[in-house]
């Protein structure tokens, strides 16, 4: 088991670049810099579960798999761009976003989540 809990300490992080084709990330403001961890799953398997950081500015991207996430630490706002349906989001709010939805993160602080994906076809 592990253990995810709003603010507490989530261990080391790697830098995750905004590099995925597929994603096809477009910074909109200021410098966000992603990091994370995979702690199940990922490459190779159909789901994936970990912790993903981003520092504040803000970015498009196209999401890849289906992923139910709560926010651990931080304030962001996340907009579905297709409806323009936005949520604002702290720590202990959930989300689920659908496999390639369009959307617009705005960290207005860094932002922790812990995340649970699935992708049929695999990550």
């Amino acid at each position: 088991m592990i253990r995810y809990r709003p603010c507490d300490d989530v261990g080391p992080l790697e830098d995750w670049a905004f590099d995925n084709p597929a994603s096809n990330y477009r910074i909109l403001s200021g410098a966000p810099r992603p990091s994370g961890r995979i702690d199940v799953g990922g490459p190779g398997q159909v789901t994936r579960s970990g912790i993903w950081r981003c520092t504040e500015g803000a970015f498009e991207c196209t999401e890849q798999g289906d992923e139910l996430m709560t926010i651990l630490s931080g304030r962001c706002r996340l907009t579905l761009n297709e409806t323009g349906a936005a949520y604002e989001l702290g720590p202990g709010d959930s989300l689920f976003v659908r496999d390639r939805s369009r959307v617009t993160w705005e960290m207005s602080e860094t932002v922790t989540k812990v995340f649970f994906g699935y992708k049929s076809e695999g990550y």
